[in-house]
């Protein structure tokens, strides 16, 4: 059984990761307390989904443009200093969301730009810490260590909002901000105890001395390098496609009260706690199916023919997303006989149980795949514009099935993404066949 579960041999090896895993693993809970708590305060605040949704705005976009420079940066200075600065800002935004709180201040454009702020740390740290991890485990123990990632995040995607929600309403803003200022502080330990980490310079530069200034044309590199490396492009390529077809967050509040038998067409009162009882139960499944991947992950992290798990893995999730339209199209029609069944309900969140442990797998293999087969001197860069695409990727999902299945319906929308997802994964790999032939042992960007 034990070669089954999560390979913890990374933690037991380098003292160094260890300390650092505890310690996201902690941060990564109290981030996610924040973030929950903060959405809910402007919603306290403001009584508006629209105040809610523009949050996100206000995170992503910073993200997106600290993400790409954030990478050049690493790769252009001391790692440790660059993951200790940024992690020194994630706390100090941290510190000040609390510090309005507790005085009192109510102002919600102050909370956005904290956010944006702490939004931008962020597209700073998570390339620097991605492209840190390989020195610390080296590239045999990277799958492991990437599952070991991915464990701890999807439950602080599951813990961290249903926390949230019984903290804010037992103790308090003020007190849930400062559970995240207190646990990050072992994040900020756990950097400031790795040795210097300065990036491998570019061996067609060997000689020159590293200026500490960073401009465009640096960031602009990272974007070369990745046109000329077939198999480093399809790792963005086949994740842009999965979710840009296969998304389903932005049709779940739907599902979740068409599936009790609530029409949610036109005015939306009525729906009650029922409806968003079972929204609640599909958006947990994803991040469910990627805890158990994680969990289990012991069972795949030692395959070395990387490029086919990554093409099978996308494969799973549109089948499985296809699925999941198949069991609404099925229950909103028992729904619409005047007899719902919570069985579809359990079925359709099964589904999508199976397409997040997918989605989990593709994330470990692809992210495996970036550190490998990416020079030390451009890891950064290419960790960076990975940060973008997972962030960006499942917005681009949300705006177009949203969109679609405005016209069509859920269901309908559902099937035929998953549909298309697994044809497009399939036709992009036909293109490039050499992506299915990666192999962790010869590693070929």
């Amino acid at each position: 059984m034990p070669r089954f579960l999560a390979d913890i041999t990374p933690l037991k090896v380098s003292r160094d990761y260890r300390r650092l895993w505890v310690g996201n693993s902690l941060s990564a809970v109290g981030t996610q307390l924040t973030l929950v708590a903060v959405s809910l305060e402007i919603f306290a605040l403001t009584g508006s989904s629209a105040y809610v949704g523009l949050l996100g705005a206000f995170a992503l976009v910073p993200l997106v443009i600290a993400g790409l420079y954030g990478g050049a940066v690493a790769d252009h200075l001391d790692r440790r200093k660059v993951a200790l600065a940024s992690s020194f800002v994630l706390w100090l935004t941290t510190v000040a969301i609390c510090a309005h709180a507790w005085m009192q201040i109510d102002n919600i454009w102050m909370l956005y730009g904290l956010i944006a702020l702490h939004s931008g740390a962020s597209g700073i740290n998570q390339p620097t810490r991605g492209a840190i991890i390989p020195a610390l485990v080296g590239p045999t123990l990277l799958p492991a260590a990437n599952a070991l990632n991915m464990l701890t995040f999807s439950v602080a995607m599951m813990a961290g909002p249903l926390a949230a929600g019984v903290l804010v309403a037992s103790i308090g803003y003020a007190w849930t901000y400062s559970i995240d200022a207190v646990t990050f502080l072992f994040t900020l330990y756990a950097v400031w105890k790795l040795p210097s980490m300065p990036p491998e310079q570019d061996p067609a530069r060997a000689g020159e001395r590293r200026s500490r200034m960073v401009g465009l044309s640096s960031v602009w590199e990272g974007f070369r390098f990745l046109g000329t490396r077939k198999n480093l492009r399809m790792t963005f390529i086949v994740d842009i496609i999965a979710m840009a077809t296969a998304f389903p967050r932005a049709v779940l509040p739907a599902v979740g009260a068409l599936l009790i038998g609530v029409q949610v067409t036109g005015s939306t009162s009525g729906a009650g706690d029922g409806a968003e009882a079972a929204t609640g139960m599909l958006l947990a499944g994803i991040a469910g199916g990627a805890f158990i991947a994680g969990l289990f992950s012991g069972t795949f992290t030692r395959i070395t023919a990387q490029g086919r798990a990554v093409y099978w893995s996308i494969v799973v999730w549109g089948l499985a997303i296809a699925g999941f339209g198949v069991v609404v199209w099925l229950g909103v029609r028992q729904a619409e006989l005047g007899a719902p069944s919570a069985l579809f309900l359990w079925v359709a969140a099964l589904m999508l149980v199976i397409a997040g442990a997918a989605d989990s797998v593709s994330g470990i293999f692809r992210n495996t795949i970036l550190q490998t087969a990416t020079p030390d001197h451009l890891r950064g860069r290419l960790q960076g514009v990975f940060i973008v695409v997972v962030a960006g990727g499942p917005r681009i999902g949300e705006m177009l099935t949203g969109a679609v299945a405005g016209g069509v319906g859920e269901s309908i929308t559902m099937i035929s993404g998953g549909i298309l997802c697994v044809i497009g994964v399939s036709i992009a790999v036909a293109v490039a066949p050499g992506f299915l032939r990666y192999d962790s042992r010869h590693p070929v960007a």
